[in-house]
């Protein structure tokens, strides 16, 4: 899978957060929107976490593949071990910091 802008590389300890999102069927400027808050989102977290988008209508296996009963959501992962997931979009003024503290202290550390 080639890098996008909100993942422009990962090592094998790199966590990760997948958003996965539903076919495409919302408003075109829904869509920029959300892109362009989880690209925010990705500015905020460095190096720490890599935010990934994995849309239904693209990748159908992947998002099938955590049983997500409701798009969208996200699922916080490292070394295949998921850390948290949730309904929804990953926003909010507290986000960042509970994402980071999924991780745990000695893991933020900047790459």
């Amino acid at each position: 899978m080639p890098a996008t802008p909100l993942t422009p590389s990962l090592s094998t300890n790199t966590a990760m957060l997948l958003v996965l999102l539903p076919p495409v069927g919302t408003a075109p400027q829904v869509r920029v929107a959300t892109l362009a808050a989880l690209a925010a989102l990705q500015r905020e977290l460095g190096a720490a976490i890599r935010v990934l988008t994995v849309d239904e209508a693209s990748h159908p296996s992947v998002v099938h593949s955590f049983q997500a009963t409701d798009l969208p959501c996200f699922v916080l992962v490292r070394q295949g071990v998921e850390l948290l997931r949730e309904g929804g979009l990953p926003e909010g003024g507290a986000i960042v910091p509970r994402l980071l503290s999924k991780l745990g202290s000695a893991s933020i550390v900047a790459e």
